[in-house]
């Protein structure tokens, strides 16, 4: 990986968004189709996302994810039915942003893991993956994920 790490203080930010619980193999097809649910609601509102989508990970069991899907919005707006409104929390994050196939985002998140306690601090809460472009728009080798994972000093 080849792309810096970075510690930033990031402000909270309404989202509009679809929790679920899924398998590994189940997401690209719910990734897909929430976000078109939410983009077509935000239509029907005469909104636009604030900021690129994402995936939120409230745990990495792969056979039972509970992910959450979404777009960072401009301001607070409300959800309906299985869309909800949330927030981006505030505080401190270590992020960084990779280039290439989602399958090679592993390396990439040990480098985080590590850089984290390298520097003293621990994980907490969600995950995040915040995504520039899409396998439908370019090359594997190209796609943009820019991973973002909430900290705390030990």
């Amino acid at each position: 990986m080849n792309e810096k790490i970075e510690l930033k203080e990031r402000d909270a930010q309404p989202t509009l968004a679809i929790r679920c619980k899924a398998t590994v193999e189940e997401l690209p097809r719910l990734i897909g189709e929430s976000y078109m649910k939410i983009a077509n609601y935000m239509a029907e509102l005469g909104e636009q996302p604030g900021q690129e989508p994402y995936t939120a990970y409230y745990s990495l069991d792969m056979k039972d994810l509970d992910v959450e899907f979404g777009f960072p919005i401009s301001k607070r707006m409300p959800g309906k039915g299985e869309i909800i409104e949330g927030s981006l929390p505030a505080g401190p994050t270590v992020s960084c942003l990779y280039k290439g196939p989602y399958t090679g985002m592993e390396e990439a998140y040990n480098e985080i893991y590590k850089w984290i306690a390298d520097n003293q601090y621990e994980p907490v809460g969600v995950y995040y993956e915040f995504y520039y472009n899409s396998p439908m728009e370019v090359p594997e080798s190209e796609l943009l994920t820019r991973m973002e994972i909430p900290v705390k000093k030990k």
